[in-house]
């Protein structure tokens, strides 16, 4: 008796133990993949998490990725462009495309865009931590030689042929929009009025890294109060009219929030800082400002029962003054677009703008006026102001000059990359606003074209690079290392 229960109870112990390890078999896997720890990739160092999907049958990597690189065993429908966007946040390529031309390379330049199942795959760049990147700062006389690309073409692939191409003719920054006059934010941004936004630049301090490791400013614009998705999503912030109470149109556009709201400011402060803490070197202030067109007596503001002895012009300092208190701090520069024709101190402009020269140069480093010829119209008698660059470049940096005197503040014109209104725009047109704004006291210069085409900029450049000091100094970003940040990246095509 006792020798059969021995033997039962072996044999039970035997079933139990044969169970747990068929259970265990098929448990831990599943367990891995709902962890993100899967075993399908290896890579040199820690996993890489959120490459499997949860409940994903796993598969046995027999290869060692190199170091820097995972190793990715490909499923059922998988394309090389499917993985590389995958991949693309835990890489140092900034877009899907550079790293699919990345991984072919780095699999024996293989061809084709579709996977086999099991296929295994090293894909290269693999970061060991998200990159944190830190402002490089200079003197607020730095010689920035710039052009300026929107938010959407600054992550393409196109917007990075410009960047390198720019920097090959000589440029040393670039001007991307954190935030546009529409009111879309560029990059993740976590504030209870920003709301569900299309994310652009989805990594900022990658991206200003990439600007680094070119040898490029990194100057972040922050369009300010023009802001047609915040007034739509929040009509309350909005400028107020007399007549019905309701949101303000300008000609029509509900597109102005009220520049004396205090939600407003601090929320366009708030972005400011948050690009300031993701490495860029200067903050731009855009459209930072009141309306200046539209029915002004119909626009109600905030600041006119909070300080009724206030005028516009009071508010854009008072404005000025706490964001530059903030954003100092960190160590970027703070510059700020004005109008050109506020070069005229016409009462009327002052009144509608809120735009005091003077006041503002207290409070930022950078005066960027938008001197275009082609903006004149009306103006000195010129029938074609957009054919006089010297004429209307001259007087307009004259005046600035003129009435920043004695503060500290660098005037840096934008200058015309477009052809509206004038018959002449080439390369020597190009050529002539440079020559002109620093004849006339301007350190530095930034090219505004909308569709950010700067192939007369492109031709311009080699002339003016080669009379070294005619038309810039040169000057360059200190301590950067001039190296592309992806290592097997290929030497792009040039933009046209």
């Amino acid at each position: 008796m006792r020798r059969s229960s021995s033997i039962l109870i072996i044999v039970l112990s035997c079933l139990a133990l044969g169970f747990v390890s068929w259970r265990l078999a098929f448990e831990l896997p599943a367990a891995a993949a709902q962890s993100g720890q899967s075993p399908e990739l290896v890579r040199a160092s820690n996993p890489v998490p959120g490459a499997a999907k949860p409940g994903e049958p796993a598969a046995l990597v027999t290869s060692i990725a190199p170091p820097g690189s995972a190793m990715y065993v490909a499923k059922r429908g998988d394309t090389v462009p499917l993985v590389a966007h995958r991949f693309l946040s835990q890489t140092s390529y900034l877009t899907s495309s550079e790293l699919a031309d990345a991984i072919r390379k780095a699999n024996g330049d293989r061809q084709g865009t579709y996977l086999k199942s099991g296929q295994e795959l090293i894909v290269p760049g693999i970061l060991p931590a998200p990159i944190v990147e830190k402002t490089i700062a200079v003197p607020r006389d730095f010689e920035v030689r710039a052009v300026y690309l929107t938010g959407v073409m600054a992550a393409s692939d196109r917007g990075l042929r410009i960047i390198r191409r720019w920097r090959e003719l000589g440029g040393n920054a670039v001007v991307f929009d954190v935030k546009d006059s529409d009111g879309s934010v560029n990059i993740p941004f976590d504030h209870p009025l920003a709301g569900g936004h299309h994310i652009a630049i989805h990594d900022l301090p990658k991206f200003t890294h990439f600007l680094h490791s070119q040898g490029m400013h990194a100057i972040a614009r922050v369009a300010i109060f023009r802001d047609e998705r915040l007034v739509v999503t929040h009509p309350e912030l909005a400028v107020k009219s007399h007549k019905t109470g309701q949101p303000w149109r300008e000609n029509g556009k509900l597109v102005w929030t009220d520049p004396s709201q205090p939600k407003v400011q601090e929320y366009d402060i708030a972005l400011a800082k948050k690009a300031a803490e993701s490495g860029v070197d200067e903050v731009q202030f855009d459209y930072v400002r009141f309306p200046a067109e539209g029915d002004q007596k119909d626009a109600s503001f905030v600041f006119q029962t909070e300080h009724p002895a206030w005028h516009r012009s009071d508010v854009i300092a008072d404005f000025l003054k706490h964001a530059y208190a903030e954003l100092h701090p960190t160590g970027v520069l703070l510059s700020l677009d004005v109008f050109g024709i506020m070069a005229w101190q016409r009462p009327v402009d002052l009144g509608h703008t809120g735009q005091d020269i003077v006041q503002m140069a207290k409070y930022c480093d950078v005066l960027s006026p938008m001197i275009y010829p082609s903006h004149f119209f009306g103006m000195d008698g010129i029938e074609h102001p957009g054919d006089a660059p010297e004429h209307f470049i001259g007087e307009s940096m004259k005046r600035f000059e003129l009435i920043t005197k004695g503060s500290d503040v660098v005037v840096r014109p934008w200058l015309q990359a477009f052809r509206w209104r004038t018959k002449t725009y080439s390369p020597k047109y190009i050529e002539v606003q440079v020559q002109t704004a620093k004849d006339t006291g301007g350190i530095g210069f930034l090219f505004w074209n909308a569709a950010n085409d700067y192939s007369k900029p492109y031709a311009a450049m080699p002339e003016m690079r080669a009379a070294k000091g005619q038309y810039f100094k040169g000057d360059e970003l200190p301590g950067v290392v001039e190296a592309g940040l992806t290592p097997t990246a290929a030497k792009p095509a040039l933009d046209k």
